[in-house]
């Protein structure tokens, strides 16, 4: 079956071997890993995900996903395979192992960190079930020979590039005065999104002169946290949002230009595609202002909080998903690589002048009976921002990730000392250079842009 792209392309034309958009999902479990167990789970479960077992094609100079019949790698490696090459037979995922670790690597153009969780879950109840031989609970995990619904297989965001939808859309959706909300003329006519001021820059003001990728891995008491957040008015993205924020203002007081936090928005509930499997990522934007900063802490949260509950209302995130769609179609559109690149490098260099850093959650993982056998879960990945805070809920805690453009541990120190002066105690568990595997495609084999 071939797949249509569309949005996939700001992730084809901004991935690079220095910064590969890549991600990386690496799963510590209590014993060592059986090869043969782990090979036998990963072939099952890519049956149940044809929608992932691809390739890349190029097609009338567009591209596509097609179906790839040949077996998605499983390396013995600390370092993983290059998608879309040889060495991972042209798949755009792949996995590896090493010592008691599993990793699942996947190209970010291909689903984000929701679609990512769902292999994960099918993935571990084979390997568990064959491993430990034991029965695990079938609910909620999607398994190989079920029906695969068509509402899995669709792209919503397509959807939004008929005219009649977006007319239907605009239709559905009235202001309060009764005027309709022009949705489909954000697309005809294009959007003008409303000018941000210069955002604090890590780079700039830290002036970082060690640029090593690196990952600082934090983990706490979920049970605590939790508590925390339902005594101070907030949740897990919200709140370690605001510590960040709290962090970074402390490591640069004399900044003028303010604090924003870019905080991930999954927008299947707004699109009404609770099963789809492609990337589908928005944002909202959270500034800690000036005045905020004299505040409490619940406060700061609560008004934090109302940032989130405005910027995630489903036609904000309907404005979101469309601007990424006409995004995709200026890029499609271009008529060379060089330039579709620099249709991608403008749309990124206006987001590290107006974001400060990202925050990413995709909510409690809830791998079942499996996640007794994990004892560590990290999420590695990329951003246009210098820094970016992943957080999994795995097995009764959270792992908050550092993925940062520098080694500098100076806004981490900052992290964690707000933690300590909330009493949340923390587990900082290591320190690793960023290590993402390449994705290769055609414009790199025939000497670069043309």
């Amino acid at each position: 079956m071939k797949q249509k792209l569309l949005t996939e392309y700001r992730y084809l034309y901004s991935s690079t071997k220095e910064s590969p958009k890549v991600i990386r999902l690496r799963i510590r479990m209590r014993d060592l890993i059986s090869p043969a167990a782990l090979q036998s789970a990963v072939r099952t479960t890519m049956e149940r995900y044809p929608y992932f077992a691809v390739k890349l094609e190029e097609e009338d100079g567009k591209f596509v996903y097609r179906e790839n019949p040949l077996p998605v790698v499983v390396l013995h490696s600390e370092t993983g395979a290059e998608l879309n090459s040889p060495e991972s037979n042209y798949h755009m995922a792949a996995f590896s192992w090493y010592d008691n670790w599993i990793v699942m690597d996947i190209f970010h153009g291909l689903t984000d960190g929701a679609g990512a969780y769902e292999v994960i879950r099918t993935l571990l109840y084979y390997y568990c079930s064959e491993r430990y031989r034991v029965e695990l609970p079938e609910d909620r995990i999607r398994l190989k020979g079920e029906e695969i619904p068509p509402e899995e297989w669709e792209n919503p965001l397509m959807k939004l590039e008929a005219p009649e939808v977006l007319e239907s859309l605009s239709e559905q959706r009235k202001n309060p005065d009764g005027s309709v909300k022009n949705l489909a003329g954000f697309v005809k006519g294009g959007y003008a999104a409303p000018v941000l001021p210069d955002a604090l820059n890590l780079l700039r003001e830290g002036g970082f002169a060690d640029r090593t990728p690196t990952v600082y891995s934090i983990a706490i008491s979920e049970s605590e946290f939790m508590r925390f957040n339902i005594e101070h008015d907030g949740s897990p993205g919200t709140m370690t949002a605001l510590f960040l924020s709290r962090a970074i203002a402390r490591c640069f007081p004399e900044s003028s230009d303010p604090v924003r936090i870019s905080l991930v928005v999954n927008q299947r509930t707004a699109l009404q595609a609770p099963l789809a499997h492609q990337c589908l990522v928005g944002s909202v934007l959270l500034e800690y202002k000036e005045k905020m900063k004299s505040w409490p802490v619940e406060r700061q949260a609560t008004a934090y909080r109302g940032m989130v509950f405005l910027g995630t209302m489903e036609d904000r995130v309907l404005l979101g998903a469309l601007q990424q769609v006409q995004l995709g179609e200026r890029i499609r559109a271009a008529s060379s690589v060089r330039e579709r690149q620099e249709i991608v490098r403008a749309g990124a260099e206006k987001a590290r002048k107006t974001q400060t850093a990202t925050v990413s959650y995709v909510g409690k993982a809830n791998y079942r009976e499996a996640e007794s056998y994990i004892r560590d879960f990290r999420t590695w990945t990329t951003a246009m921002v210098p820094l970016l805070l992943e957080i999994a809920a795995v097995n009764g805690r959270f792992t908050l990730d550092f993925i940062q453009d520098f080694l500098s541990p100076v806004i981490v120190e900052a992290f964690l000392r707000e933690l300590e002066e909330n009493g949340i105690t923390y587990d900082l568990q290591d320190k690793k250079p960023l290590r993402l595997p390449n994705v290769r495609f055609p414009w790199q084999e025939t000497g670069g842009p043309r």
